[in-house]
Formats: structure tokens, sequence, C-alpha cells
């Protein structure tokens, strides 16, 4: 491990110095879109692509406007725990999450009027996130600043220690209630210009392409530029893996088995939860991260659940670890766990999956209530129950329920029971049958026994 980590530096410090000999290749990775799970599947075969090819430096080619939070603090711990230099040219933006990863980068590069900056964590609709995930992007800002370390300034007899990229500078990236001096005011969001990125530490030079980048500023003439290129299948993975599409997959799956508990047997309902449950692991289940035991902890809380709801009266004991082996085999599908060894998920990893999965689980109940609502109205949903009014008219004749509080009074026999009939209660006339079939004379005494059906049914006292 020490010879791997002094060969990384030599590298490092050949590529700054310019000092290698023989042809340098650099192996560049774009980020050119909202950073995501595409993005970050990008990331992760891009450095394996890299290492494969015994790359010298990976070069990020970015411009973005940022992101979810979660994938580009995976791609930051990627790049802070690359065996290789890491360096990123910002082709006009890196805001938001892409701020995040390109402070991760051993080098930043900008074109010239390229921004950086503005990294304050907001929800799908642009607005502010509360404080407590501003204070935690606050301060994996100021770590990723830190993690580059401190220079050695030497005057004279003294010597000073000088933040590469200043902590405190990252965090007013975050939050606006930070104030530095002569640069940010309190109320404010900082974003760097390339020039003043340069000024403050955050830019290591301006260069209108890679190539000047390259040959300006790294000082390697005889040098090779690889380039990712995405595969069809890295993007639909991407797309399937994403974190909005996977809660609308468990939304699905929560509200296609609730609707077909409500069914007779197996229709659209079952078809939409296992198309979704399908979509849902296949692609985490090519990557990888799905694996055999999962799936079957997620089915066995359904096989659970539906014990509980068909077989046993109540809820109790079944139902509940069935819905905690429904989440728990949702959840651990997502994490990057060896069987049950977790020590290579990465911290907060499994929280970020629990909180996909139990958001999408409350977005599968809101649906529930909503299209509980919509069923036999207007729209598609218009056909899925039955709106037929049943009139008389049509021959539809509902049965009166007036004979049934008779039931335990006496009557006389109006007509010969035979065994059909009629008895009289009161002055009023009602058909009745006898019981058991036996002729009861015109005259007798009867009891009412039973209501069935719209019939009376007597016994002759």
């Amino acid at each position: 491990m020490r010879i791997k980590l002094l060969t990384v530096c030599f590298v490092f410090a050949a590529l700054s110095a310019g000092t290698l000999t023989g042809s340098t290749t650099f192996y560049k990775i774009d980020i050119k879109k909202d950073i995501g799970s595409t993005t970050w599947i990008y990331t992760q075969k891009g450095f394996e692509e890299a290492a494969e090819k015994q790359a010298d430096a990976i070069l990020i080619h970015m411009n973005t406007y940022g992101g979810e939070v979660l994938y580009a603090d995976s791609i930051r711990t990627k790049i802070l725990n690359a065996d290789l230099p890491v360096y990123v040219f910002i082709d006009n933006n890196a805001a938001s999450a892409g701020a995040l990863i390109a402070i991760a980068c051993d080098k930043i590069f900008m074109r010239p009027g390229s921004t950086i900056g503005a990294a304050t964590v907001v929800s799908q609709m642009g607005e502010a996130m509360p404080d407590k995930y501003q204070s935690y992007m606050r301060a994996t800002m100021r770590a990723t600043a830190e993690a580059h370390g401190k220079d050695t300034i030497v005057h004279g007899r003294d010597t000073t220690y000088q933040w590469k990229r200043d902590p405190k500078i990252a965090e007013a990236m975050v939050d606006q209630g930070t104030v530095i001096p002569n640069l940010v005011d309190s109320g404010k969001t900082l974003t760097f210009t390339a020039i003043e990125a340069e000024q403050y530490g955050y830019c290591d030079g301006i260069a209108k392409d890679i190539d000047e980048v390259i040959g300006e500023y790294l000082k390697v003439a005889d040098y090779e530029v690889i380039s990712f290129r995405p595969s069809a299948m890295d993007n639909i993975k991407g797309f399937l893996m994403s974190s909005i599409f996977q809660g609308i997959l468990i939304m699905l799956i929560i509200g296609g088995i609730y609707f077909e508990l409500q069914t007779p047997g197996i229709g659209f309902p079952s078809i939409v939860a296992v198309t979704a449950a399908l979509l849902y692991f296949a692609p985490l289940y090519i990557e990888g991260l799905a694996a055999n035991w999962e799936i079957l902890v997620f089915v066995i809380g359904l096989i659970l659940l539906a014990v509980e709801i068909f077989a046993i009266p109540g809820f109790g004991i079944t139902g509940i670890l069935g819905i905690i082996f429904i989440v728990a085999g949702l959840t651990l599908s997502l994490v990057n766990n060896v069987n049950f060894d977790f020590e290579p998920v990465e911290t907060g990893e499994l929280g970020k999956a629990l909180f996909t999965v139990m958001g999408g689980i409350s977005l599968g109940f809101v649906l529930v209530l909503f299209l509980s609502n919509r069923i036999g109205k207007k729209g598609i949903l218009h056909n899925i129950a039955l709106n037929t009014n049943l009139e008389n008219k049509e021959g539809y004749i509902g049965v009166p329920m007036e004979s049934k509080s008779l039931v335990g009074q006496q009557a006389v026999a109006g007509t010969d029971l035979r065994p059909s009939g009629k008895i009289m209660v009161d002055g009023m006339s009602y058909d009745a049958v006898s019981e058991g079939g036996v002729f009861i004379a015109k005259g007798s005494t009867v009891r009412i026994m039973r209501y069935e059906l719209g019939q009376v049914y007597v016994s002759k006292i």
C-alpha cells in the first residue's frame, strides 16, 4: 500500500512540475448534465476504465448547474479517495452540487467567464431547504476544502500555515449567514467568477480549453486524452436508478399491492406492481447492488403481509414483520453491502437509501388516497368501478325490508299455505311460506319465524 501511495504522489508531483518523460495519458470524463444517478454511473465506470488503461491522471470536463446532493457527495468521495490525481476544467458552470465536486478535485481550472459556487441545498421547487440540510452541506463543503491541506509559508524566520482552499469560503458558498470581510456580506451566497476564484485559491488557472490546461499549466507536451464514452445501457441504468424514478417505482409497488387486495382475482394492479418491482430490482441486480437474498427478503415480506390480510384476523406480528421485510428488501438493494458485510458502504449511504424508500412509500400512500377518491369518476379511472344506476324501469326491483320487523309475531293464515300463501298481520296481507313445506289451512294461527331474501317463513302454532 505504501509503494502504491508513493507512486501516486510521484505521478502527481511530476504532472505538476511537468517532469514526466514519454507520453502522458489523461482520461477525460464529462459532467455536462444535472448531477444524478447517470453522472454517478459515468464517474464509477470512468474511474475503472482509467485504471484499466493505466492513465496518469483523470480530467473532469464540467458544465453543470448542479443536481442531487446524494450523488454529488458520492462522486466527491470517489474523487477524494482516488489513486490518480483528478483535475477539473470548468467550462462555464460549476454551480451547487457541481461546486462540491469541483472543490474535491486536486486542481481546478476555469474557462474565462465561468463561475463556481451557489451551493445552497434547495428542493425540487427551487426553495431553500431547512437549516439541518444546509448544516450538513456546510460541513461537507468545509471538509472537502480541508481535505487538500495547508501550504507552508516561510517569511524569514517565521513559518505560517495557510489553507490551500479556505474552508470558510467553501462554507460561504452554502450559507447566506457566513460573512468574510471584503468578500461576502451576510445575506448573500458566494459565487466566484474565474478571476475571483483564482485570486482566492479556488482556481489554479484560467484557460480557454483542455489543451491549454495540459500544456500551459500542467506543462505536459507529449500527451494523449482518452474520453469516456457511455453506452446506451449506462444511460438506461442511470434513468432507472435515479432517486426520483426509484421513488415512483416504490409508489407504484405499494399502490398496486393495495388496490390488488381490494379487488377479487389478479388484474391490472398486480401487473403494475410486478412491473414496477422488476424495473426497481433489475438494474440494481445487474449493477451488483441487489443480491438474491435481498430480493428474497422483499418477497418474504409480501408473503407475510398477504398471510396477515387473508389468513389471520386483525393485524399483528405477521403484518408488522411483513412491512419490515419489505422496507428492508427495498433499502438494502440500494446499498453496496456484500451479504452482511457493510464495511464497503459509505457513510450516510444507508440513510440515503432509507430516505428514498420511505419517500416512495409515503408517495404510494398519497397515490392510494388520491386514486381512491377518483376511481369511478371522470378520466381514465372512470371505467374501473361500477357506475350503472339500477333503475326500476329497467327491471331492477329492490327488496322491501319492512317484513323483517314482523319476525317473532303471531299472524293468521289468510289463505291455505301449500306451502306458499298469504298471512294477515294487523289487517295487512303478506306473502309467506310455511317452514318445511307443510300444509297450513286458512284461518290457522301461525308464528313468523324468519325473513330471508324478501320472503317471510311461518310455522303453525
